[in-house]
């Protein structure tokens, strides 16, 4: 069975994906939100797990290679990684921009950084 409606293994809950696909936003800009969303929603669960800070690769790059246990892919956790690490630094540069902490970020600012593009 699929995991996507456990909230243990999802971190995006359905009240958000439904917030989302009902924006009036473009498919592709609304699945750009999703992606982002969840990005996000990962670096926070990390930061609250390990005291993580996003400049701190080294725990981030320990947090893809736990995923990737799971299916014992070392290219997937190098993907994972680079992904991750490109929209921490997005998502960083961004917060920066509207005065906030990464931490801080909701779906509203997330919209507004989707419009931009």
């Amino acid at each position: 069975m699929s995991n996507y409606l456990d909230p243990l293994s999802n971190p995006l809950n359905i009240q958000t994906i439904k917030e989302i696909d009902n924006l009036d936003l473009p498919i592709m800009q609304k699945h750009h939100l999703r992606i982002l969303t969840h990005c996000l929603q990962i670096l926070k669960n990390i930061n609250a797990e390990n005291s993580f800070e996003y400049k701190n690769k080294n725990s981030l790059r320990e947090w893809c290679d736990n995923q990737s246990k799971k299916f014992d892919d070392k290219k997937f956790s190098d993907l994972f990684y680079e992904q991750l690490e490109s929209t921490s630094k997005k998502l960083s540069t961004f917060s920066k921009k509207i005065g906030k902490n990464i931490e801080d970020l909701e779906l509203d600012d997330l919209v507004l950084l989707v419009e931009q593009r």
